[in-house]
C-alpha cells in the first residue's frame, strides 16, 4: 500500500516543492512505494525559479510542479495521507485542516529549514542556498525511506520521524 506524505510550507513555492521533488525522486530510485505531495496554507501561485533550477540540476523533471492549497488534500478524492511534514516555521505554527489517512489522522512532524529565498549574495547566493536546502532535505528523505514504513506502528513511526527532524 502506497505511503502518502504531504509536505507543507506557507507558500508552497520553495522548501515544500524541493521536498516533494526529492522524496518522489528518491522513492522511485529506491523502488519504495511512497508518494510525496506538497501544498501551502497561502500558496503563492508560482514555484520559485531557484527551486525548479535546483531540482532540474539534480536530474528531476520539474514540469508537473504547481503551487497549491492544502485544502486540496482535505477534499473528497484526496489521497489518504499517512504523514504530514511541515518544513517552515510559520506553517508549523498554523492550524492545519483535518486530513484523513488510511488509519485516521496522519502522523505530523516538523522538519524546519531556513528559507533559501532570503539568502544574501544575489542570485548566486540564492542558488547556493537552494542547492544546500535541496541536499539537506534529500538527506532527511533518505532517512525516511530507510524506515520500515510498512511494518512500523504509529508510535514508533512518530518517534523515528521526530528524530530525523532533530538530526
Amino acid at each position: 500500500m502506497t505511503v502518502h506524505v504531504l509536505i507543507l510550507c506557507t507558500h508552497n513555492s520553495a522548501r515544500s516543492v524541493l521536498a516533494e521533488g526529492m522524496l518522489n525522486h528518491l522513492a522511485a530510485t529506491l523502488g519504495a512505494d511512497v508518494r510525496a505531495h506538497s501544498a501551502g496554507s497561502a500558496p503563492s501561485g508560482r514555484i520559485n525559479p531557484f527551486a525548479l533550477e535546483a531540482l532540474a540540476n539534480a536530474g528531476i523533471a520539474t514540469g508537473a510542479f504547481r503551487s497549491k492549497s492544502w485544502d486540496e488534500f482535505s477534499a473528497d478524492g484526496a489521497p489518504p495521507l499517512d504523514i504530514v511534514i511541515t518544513v517552515c516555521d510559520s506553517a508549523a505554527a498554523e492550524t492545519c485542516p483535518v486530513f484523513f489517512g488510511a488509519q485516521g489522522q496522519p502522523i505530523k512532524v516538523h522538519w524546519g529549514y531556513p528559507d533559501p529565498s532570503n539568502a544574501e549574495g544575489g542570485d548566486e547566493g540564492k542558488r547556493r542556498a537552494f542547492e544546500l536546502t535541496r541536499q539537506a532535505i534529500g538527506y532527511r528523505m533518505l532517512q525516511l525511506l530507510a524506515l520500515p514504513l510498512a511494518t512500523m506502528d504509529r508510535t514508533a513511526l512518530q518517534a523515528a520521524l521526530a528524530e530525523i527532524g532533530r538530526s
